[in-house]
């Protein structure tokens, strides 16, 4: 990230941004689903599992994952380095309480990080030229788009030409949700055992239930069957 951020600085105008995506049990389900979906994932320059049996099933080939980086962990080391390199932050998502709250926490938490910039995310394709010039002239270096899948990838994808000198463009998916405190994490242990996303449905059932219900079964189906073996 530091790298990526010091050069788009230095090409400010030319610097094609990084699309940093996550994959979990949700994104694989909706990758063997929608071919459109599969193909937004293939255009990441990075990928990172952001779900436990991600991991699991990594173990199986010849380069397993060291360790699961759930985006609601990673934002706080990004903001810590960002908080020392004076890196910019532009917050893409949610509703616009929701966003201001989560934009709050963060300065109360990193006082340093320079936030430049926010917007809800209910907002019509036909707003995205106006948003993204809006994220180009705050002088954002890392922009956080939390739009839900499948929505955020597309939204990257079909925008990444609009946002030259952007270093990153990071997907994080209910990350405003946990920064504002509308979302608790799960305890630890659940963490390590692949259970968080248990742990979510029985505290927002309403919301979460059916999604988990239907994606989880088919999600572990492919990566028994997809998963390459050493």
């Amino acid at each position: 990230m530091v790298q990526d951020c010091l050069a788009a600085r230095a090409r400010r105008d030319t610097w094609r941004p990084r699309l940093v995506f996550s994959s979990n049990g949700q994104g694989i389900a909706l990758a063997g689903q929608d071919p459109q979906f599969a193909s937004a994932m293939a255009q990441a320059d990075i990928v990172h599992a952001d779900g436990m049996p991600v991991v699991f099933a990594s173990k199986l080939t010849g380069k397993p994952l060291p360790e699961r980086i759930a985006t609601t962990d990673f934002f706080h080391d990004a903001a810590m380095v960002a908080a020392r390199h004076g890196f910019k932050f532009f917050i893409l998502g949610a509703t616009d309480a929701q966003n201001k709250a989560a934009v709050e926490a963060i300065g109360r938490t990193y006082p340093e990080v320079q936030i430049v910039g926010r917007h809800h995310g209910y907002f019509d394709d036909a707003d995205d030229e106006r948003i993204c010039a809006t994220i180009r002239a705050s002088g954002a270096e890392i922009l956080w788009v939390g739009l839900g899948k499948p929505r955020q990838e597309f939204w990257c994808v079909r925008n990444r030409h609009r946002l030259a000198g952007i270093a990153w463009i990071k997907t994080c998916g209910g990350l405003f949700a946990f920064l504002a405190g509308d979302a608790p994490r799960a305890p630890k242990w659940m963490q390590r055992l692949g259970l968080e996303w248990l742990y979510r449905m029985l505290d927002d059932p309403k919301r979460l239930a059916w999604r988990y219900f239907t994606t989880n079964p088919y999600a572990f189906y492919r990566l028994l069957r997809h998963t390459e073996r050493r």
